[in-house]
């Protein structure tokens, strides 16, 4: 007979295609642990849609090297790229390169010089 684990506790965060859910367990031993599942969407090519989950389990003696560790990347990606969200870089087309072509043709004037081969 398989035992069902019980949320005692959960928060949700929707994040456009990823959801977050986050979730207290309880162990056998009775003491708490953490489930993070990531859930994004996606599309099947006949417009139905599915889901793939990633789940970290984290348990409390993970906990403030976890934080610390956590809060470091996040400190340092705000340093180094700031906290403004690039949406551009979100699209599906994106392309670094391209941009990169551009910026890289740029004259002192401030226009672009355009080679067609480059698009």
């Amino acid at each position: 007979m398989e035992l069902s684990q019980e949320e005692i506790y959960s928060k949700v965060l929707r994040a456009g295609r990823r959801t977050y859910f986050f979730d207290v367990r309880e162990t056998k031993a009775s003491d708490y642990y953490l489930t993070i599942t990531e859930s994004k969407k996606f599309t099947n090519e006949d417009g139905t849609f599915y889901y793939k989950k990633h789940k970290i389990y984290l348990y409390k003696e993970d906990f403030t090297e976890f934080k610390d560790t956590l809060g470091d990347m996040m400190n340092f990606i705000i340093k180094e790229r700031g906290d403004e969200v690039i949406s551009e870089r979100h699209q599906k087309n994106y392309s670094s390169e391209k941009n990169n072509h551009f910026a890289a043709a740029q004259n002192s004037n401030g226009f672009t010089d355009l080679n067609f081969e480059d698009i």
